[in-house]
């Protein structure tokens, strides 16, 4: 999986999703061009925008891709994979928070054979203090779920291979999860992924679409998610144990106390076991959303 990728047959792809980010474009457009590879297409996938944000891109004479209604970040990115003709794919935001002159960096570490490259944000970024701890504490639970270090799970600022990219769309979500999503996804699969550190500035304009609680809330779910779709066992185990120490502890104690064996002590054993079980299920259902990725991978070469 980890070989060196001749650059000069690579075709590219930048893909940028946008809604109503028409102050963001206006500084981002005209500076990509010094940092991108020559021949480079360039998509803005306006997301159901209500400002400027179309007839911007078109002034700039870049490749517009319009959602009819607002459909959500992971979708954008859905739609601009769909239709990039590039090789290499590389997805930004459009709010002025990814540098332009970091794309060349990306690129190179990207050459160096891996199948995906991440802008990690480093300390002192824009973002907010609990934004930055939430995605700390993300970052953490995914090392520990793969075993390798994560430095930033939510970035959205990355470099891909299409093919491999693409076979994981019907997992993406529509909303602002999908970086968590396929970070999991390539490593499940066992490809290569290395991080380069970046500094994210302010926004430029706009206004951010992620709400705290509600997103809070979904992010809590993600983690659930990602359990269940890299190593099931991983999650279900340890609830696994959980229920069946606090049943043994509890027959003890009943033991000791009356000389019976209580129901509870008997719930929480059933319990631990049928947790078990649906780990083991669940295992065997995520490993079939693998099954073809060798065959994919052989058809390519």
């Amino acid at each position: 999986m980890h070989t060196r990728i001749d650059k000069s047959a690579d075709t590219y792809s930048i893909v940028i999703p946008a809604r109503n980010e028409a102050a963001g474009l206006a500084e981002l457009l005209p500076a990509l061009a010094a940092h991108l590879p020559r021949g480079a297409e360039v998509i803005v996938v306006n997301d159901g925008s209500n400002d400027e944000t179309a007839l911007l891109c078109a002034g700039h004479g870049v490749r517009v891709l319009t959602h009819p209604y607002p459909k959500g970040n992971g979708a954008a990115i859905k739609t601009g994979a769909r239709a990039a003709k590039g090789d290499i794919l590389i997805f930004m935001d459009a709010d002025g928070q990814h540098k332009p002159e970091d794309i060349p960096q990306l690129l190179e570490q990207f050459s160096q054979g891996y199948d995906m490259v991440v802008g990690a944000r480093q300390s002192g970024s824009q973002a907010g203090f609990h934004r930055a701890a939430a995605n700390d504490v993300f970052s953490r639970f995914a090392s520990w779920m793969v075993m390798q270090p994560i430095s930033d799970l939510t970035s959205g600022f990355r470099v891909v291979r299409a093919s491999r990219f693409r076979q994981f769309l019907y997992l993406l979500p529509n909303g602002f999860s999908y970086p968590t999503t396929i970070t999991m996804s390539f490593f499940r699969a066992g490809y290569s992924v290395a991080y380069v550190p970046i500094h994210s500035p302010r926004r430029n304009g706009g206004v951010s679409h992620i709400h705290p609680l509600r997103d809070g809330l979904r992010f809590l779910l993600i983690i659930i998610k990602i359990g269940t779709l890299f190593s099931p066992q991983k999650l279900f185990l340890p609830v696994s144990a959980g229920f069946f120490l606090t049943g043994l502890v509890y027959y003890l104690y009943t033991y000791l106390t009356s000389g019976r064996f209580t129901n509870m002590s008997a719930l929480l054993f059933i319990s631990a076991v049928f947790t078990f079980l649906i780990g083991i299920v669940s295992e065997q259902i995520s490993a079939l959303h693998y099954k073809n990725i060798d065959v994919k991978d052989h058809d390519e070469e």
